[in-house]
């Protein structure tokens, strides 16, 4: 029950966090809009700032806030099937998924470290500081699908790729 809380706290704040990026990125872009057409005054920083908070948004909110039910996905034959074979899906793709990002994580880590040689233009961010959310995605994804291939293994239905909570009670 304490772990639960603990989670449901740490959830919290990194959707605390997400809602800051985002309303980074909003006031950056009405800055934007605001300098280009009411002053006639482009200015790219806040561009560039438009960018980095949405390529952080999307990664960080994937990584830590989209829940495994809010996922867009197709699922035609596995919301067609029973119980079992849903299990072996779930299996197989979990599998998948950790073997492919398994396997290309040594060359992101790679590409992520050799870009500190780069960066943005306006406001001067490495690239390699920038890329870094890849990095965090790709293992807080690996960690989403080890849960969900052990509870797939276990037979736990608590977590079912593609199955909403709606769906299994």
């Amino acid at each position: 029950m304490r772990l639960k809380r603990v989670a449901r706290f740490f959830h919290r704040r990194a959707e605390n966090i997400l809602a800051l990026m985002l309303a980074v990125m909003f006031l950056a872009f009405i800055t934007q809009i605001a300098f280009r057409y009411l002053l006639n005054l482009p200015v790219g920083w806040a561009s560039e700032l438009t960018v980095v908070m949405w390529l952080w948004l999307v990664l960080w909110g994937a990584a830590f806030v989209l829940r495994e039910d809010e996922e867009i996905r197709f699922d035609l034959v596995y919301s067609s099937v029973g119980a079992r074979p849903r299990r072996v899906m779930t299996i197989i793709g979990a599998l998948a998924l950790l073997a492919l990002y398994l396997l290309s994580m040594p060359a992101a880590y790679d590409y992520v470290t050799f870009m500190k040689v780069q960066s943005t233009a306006y406001m001067k961010i490495r690239f390699d500081h920038l890329f870094s959310i890849y990095l965090v995605f790709a293992v807080a994804v690996v960690c989403r699908y080890l849960w969900i291939l052990f509870s797939a293994v276990a037979g736990r239905d608590d977590v079912q790729a593609g199955t909403s909570a709606r769906e299994r009670t």
